[in-house]
């Protein structure tokens, strides 16, 4: 996983409330288990909109993404972080987030920030002609007109997005301590070990 320290950049302005996962990729992208291609899935039906923002060369390459309240609610799927992230976005802002999206993007190291709805709208404004700076160390998003916002996360998560490190990484941290355990397992309790075949 890529380390997030800092995003910046254009984003998004796109503020809908709601969004569920079949808006953010629908289902008959579903039928793959690889997490590359799906950006092009990516919000295909606000896509086929003539001027939504994502097809607007005015946000190409925008890393972060601007939402309204209960970003990511429906299906647990997991595609929907994927998608984004093969799309570009590296965070998304709102006033909320469904816990299931909220989990599958931070364990795809994709950053979801949650922000009152006033700030939301300060960001929405600025978005659509300057960019938005995320510094996830001092957990700030500002903007070149001095505004500053705090969010709060979860400080497990922010070790892991800051340094890289999915569950799989952090167990392979440990496995020095793993193989001495299994070592001493083995010798004090040799009926656990299992046989060879």
């Amino acid at each position: 996983m890529q380390p997030v320290e800092r995003v910046e950049g254009r984003a998004y302005p796109l503020g809908l409330k709601n969004v569920d996962t079949d808006i953010i990729i629908p289902a008959k992208w579903l039928k793959t288990i690889s997490r590359s291609g799906l950006g092009k899935g990516a919000f295909e039906t606000l896509r086929a909109v003539d001027g939504n923002v994502f097809d607007d060369p005015e946000y190409a390459g925008a890393q972060i993404l601007i939402a309204g309240d209960n970003f990511g609610c429906g299906s647990s799927r997991e595609h929907a972080a994927w998608a984004m992230a093969d799309l570009g976005i590296r965070a998304v802002i709102a006033p909320s987030f469904s816990d299931i999206f909220s989990g599958n993007a931070f364990k795809n190291g994709l950053l979801s920030i949650v922000l009152p709805q006033n700030a939301i709208d300060r960001l929405m404004d600025v978005a659509k002609t300057d960019p938005i700076h995320i510094e996830l160390e001092t957990q700030t998003v500002t903007t070149p007109f001095q505004d500053r916002f705090e969010f709060e996360i979860d400080p497990f998560r922010k070790h892991c997005l800051l340094n890289g490190v999915d569950e799989i990484g952090l167990t392979l941290q440990s496995s020095d301590a793993i193989s001495t355990y299994e070592t001493k397992i083995a010798a004090s309790q040799p009926w656990l070990v299992p046989i060879a075949a």
